[in-house]
């Protein structure tokens, strides 16, 4: 399922942050949403979901035209947000946070076994006691059972070791692959991101500075480094 945004200006209250949006995400792709602290990156994802409302704008998933600020329609629709808070429920075990929330034709619990290995011995665990690793495995499962067509994974590397990153982002890669779904992947580890992303966009002071695929900018580290200071180079 693809995700369309046409002319998105996003903010919190009636204050823009981002203006003018434009982005095409087919299924079965990622793009990488890139850019250093504050640029606007959350609030778009925030947007998308239905989290905030638009200022302007139109977000289509498929064929379908999305309401503005109205998250329950939204994930109805296909459109599933991992917030970088993960925003687990810290006394629900794995297997009834899964449960709750799985939808008819979503992953299995034994494909998330398959996708997250380290979670098959945690079934019973409460959110609460998990690892930071093993938390955000664990949100990523969670939006994973409701069948997205579009999934949103805000700051996946928040609070996590390099190393862990290291293991969690290739996932993302899977899932795109696996189910078809367009993938939005906000991400700080931006070579980690480029390795599994198909596009590439940065965005700073809500504006975008730079676009391309993710093969081209692991090209050009120098370009990458210019668009994050705010230089006029998007395609």
């Amino acid at each position: 399922m693809s995700l369309v945004v046409s002319g998105l200006v996003a903010g919190h209250g009636k204050v823009p942050v981002v203006r003018g949006l434009d982005l095409a995400v087919p299924g079965g792709t990622v793009l990488a949403l890139l850019g250093p602290n504050g640029a606007g990156k959350s609030t778009v994802m925030l947007t998308l979901a239905g989290l905030l409302p638009r200022l302007g704008g139109e977000v289509r998933v498929g064929d379908r035209s999305l309401p503005s600020g109205n998250p329950g329609r939204t994930n109805k629709s296909g459109l599933v947000l991992v917030p970088d808070s993960r925003a687990l429920f810290g006394g629900l075990t794995v297997a009834e946070t899964l449960s709750l929330s799985e939808r008819e034709g979503g992953v299995t619990s034994a494909e998330v076994s398959d996708l997250f290995p380290a979670l098959r011995k945690r079934w019973k665990v409460k959110a609460a006691a998990l690892s930071g690793g093993e938390q955000q495995m664990l949100a990523v499962a969670r939006a994973l059972v409701q069948k997205p067509g579009v999934l949103l994974i805000d700051e996946m590397s928040m609070g996590l070791a390099p190393v862990i990153v290291e293991g969690l982002l290739p996932v993302v890669r899977d899932i795109a692959d696996s189910t078809g779904a367009a993938v939005i992947l906000v991400e700080q580890h931006v070579a980690l991101a480029l390795e599994v992303a198909d596009e590439a966009m940065v965005l700073v002071h809500g504006a975008v500075t730079l676009r391309g695929t993710a093969a081209e900018l692991r090209k050009s580290p120098e370009v990458l480094r210019g668009a994050y200071f705010g230089g006029d180079t998007a395609a």
